[in-house]
């Protein structure tokens, strides 16, 4: 399809898009919503793709959230005191809790969705590493007692990136961790509608009468009291930019989660449309790479990578020509944030040389070998860097094998350790918000312990300097240890940066009170 022709939907298309599954009540209030993808996987403790993460918080709740500074707040928590020298913590639960099958939210149901969340989470195995017992000692009561002092607590239970720590009902949290749920039981301001979702058109979800919101606080981030103003929040999957864009201008949908950078100039001449910011921190691009296997097994061949991508290129793809709108020189933490630093940018930031990598290459002792690039065409934003990362790849001597697919595919595909000519992968561009490079903790794809995320990199001089950042008894020891580590992520590569995008949102202009960050489903209303 040609991006830039002029928008059209037949009325029928429209027509059909709209018309009801099922008959609603009268008078229902109904948020339609599209968002970025197809939900593939239900369960937000095993999967890492944003769309599970965003479904997560519809049906679950969390012991803490966190506000619009990044700061952990109590939120399934009345609230908790630390004893011992900070190796005791005391949670206390909010009276009232109660989860969707209509039983009481117990203590024990915490320990047990704690415990699972942290087989799976890369900050909760942190946390456990620093843990001698996990306890409910009374109904509403936790106890974490440490081996040693872990500041960190709150925000590892709050934090609100890749597998959020999910409170569920004990019965469900221990079954086998290493095999996604199936039942989703949660304590969230909705219900997950099983019944009424369908594959590559729609996810469905309906409001829990019995959520209590957290009497204080401001609605910040996913922290303060959730207020949810809909019966019904419907999640329509539309692929085609033409035909979401067109839902949106006629009233179809309410709200379109990311719209790509051509369609943006369009949303914001439409009249009762507004297009404004979502996430402050934006998108922060990365190529992951395979470690597992050659050629991208190889350090120096990583590094040539590096060398070979332009970052101006790959955000102008996904942001547009407008500089206000993307940035680059970026390295592996989020710009404009405490740890952002300079060590070894020169490695994004000099000059592209295709000649000098194709040198670097040989003295490296690529032969030519194929790096397998998937690329998720159901994805604009994922899809348009893809390609000029092809390109900046095969000028520099690369042999890239373009495979396209789509994200759902993508997200199975990638944790398979096979060899890439046994259906394995080499590399692909994936999108983190900015709240998930803020600092070593909670930055999970900055990692070299052979197991992080999906590329398997194994680095101990990376994982000393974040072990070191960890251990730094004040912010100046922080940010030297931060600095080191990205001097040496730039040296063993886990990922390539791509640079940084904003993350705008388009919507409806009579819906008010959007919650900045992630999209959420609570205090937004219409009219």
């Amino acid at each position: 399809m040609d991006r830039r022709r002029f928008l059209h939907v037949s009325s029928a298309g429209l027509a059909a898009m709209a018309a009801p599954r099922l008959a609603l009540g009268a008078g229902q209030r109904v948020l339609k919503f599209v968002p970025h993808a197809d939900l593939s996987v239900i369960d937000p403790t095993w999967n890492n793709a944003y769309v599970t993460r965003n479904h997560g918080y519809m049906v679950f709740d969390t012991l803490f959230g966190q506000d619009g500074n990044f700061q952990p707040q109590p939120q399934m928590l009345d609230g908790f005191s630390t004893e011992d020298d900070g190796k005791r913590w005391v949670l206390k639960l909010r009276d009232g809790l109660t989860f969707h099958d209509g039983s009481k939210v117990l203590a024990r149901d915490c320990v047990a969705s704690l415990a699972r969340w942290g087989k799976r989470d890369d900050f909760g195995k942190s946390l456990f590493a620093a843990t001698e017992e996990l306890s409910a000692t009374d109904d509403r009561t936790i106890v974490f007692r440490l081996k040693r002092p872990y500041p960190l607590l709150p925000m590892a239970l709050g934090k609100t990136g890749l597998m959020m720590a999910a409170i569920m009902p004990e019965r469900i949290a221990k079954g086998d961790p290493d095999k996604p749920i199936t039942e989703l039981v949660g304590s969230g301001p909705y219900r997950f509608k099983a019944d009424e979702r369908v594959a590559g058109d729609r996810v469905v979800y309906e409001r829990f009468e019995g959520y209590v919101p957290r009497a204080s606080g401001a609605p910040e981030g996913t922290a303060g009291p959730k207020i949810t103003q809909f019966d019904r929040v419907e999640w329509k999957i539309i692929a085609d930019a033409s035909t979401a864009g067109a839902a949106l201008r006629t009233g179809e949908i309410h709200w379109w989660e990311l719209p790509g950078a051509d369609m943006v100039p369009l949303m914001r001449r439409t009249r009762g449309v507004k297009v404004e910011t979502l996430d402050p921190s934006g998108y922060v691009a990365a190529l992951r790479i395979n470690h597992a296997h050659a050629p991208s097994a190889n350090a120096a061949i990583r590094r040539a990578m590096t060398r070979a991508i332009s970052q101006r290129d790959v955000v102008m793809a996904m942001a547009g020509t407008d500089p206000s709108l993307w940035r680059e020189n970026v390295g592996y933490f989020c710009p404009g944030t405490t740890f952002a630093n300079d060590a070894g940018l020169e490695a994004m930031s000099s000059p592209r040389d295709p000649e000098a990598v194709k040198r670097a290459l040989g003295e490296a002792g690529y032969g030519g070998e194929k790096i397998v690039l998937m690329v998720p065409e159901d994805l604009q934003i994922n899809a348009l860097p893809s390609a000029v990362i092809a390109d900046n790849l095969s000028k520099a001597g690369f042999n890239i094998d373009y495979v396209s697919m789509d994200w759902g595919t993508l997200v199975q595909r990638r944790i398979k350790k096979d060899p890439p000519a046994q259906g394995g992968w080499g590399a692909y561009v994936v999108l983190n918000s900015g709240t998930d490079q803020l600092n070593p903790a909670v930055h999970a794809a900055l990692r070299g312990n052979g197991a992080a995320l999906n590329g398997w990199c194994d680095s101990p001089g990376i994982e000393k300097e974040r072990d070191a950042w960890m251990a730094a008894p004040d912010a100046a020891g922080q940010l030297a240890a931060a600095k080191r580590l990205q001097a040496q992520a730039f040296t063993d590569v886990p990922y390539i940066p791509l640079g940084q995008v904003a993350q705008l949102t388009a919507f409806r202009a009579d819906l008010t009170g959007m919650v900045k960050g992630m999209p959420v489903f609570w205090n937004i209303k219409r009219g």
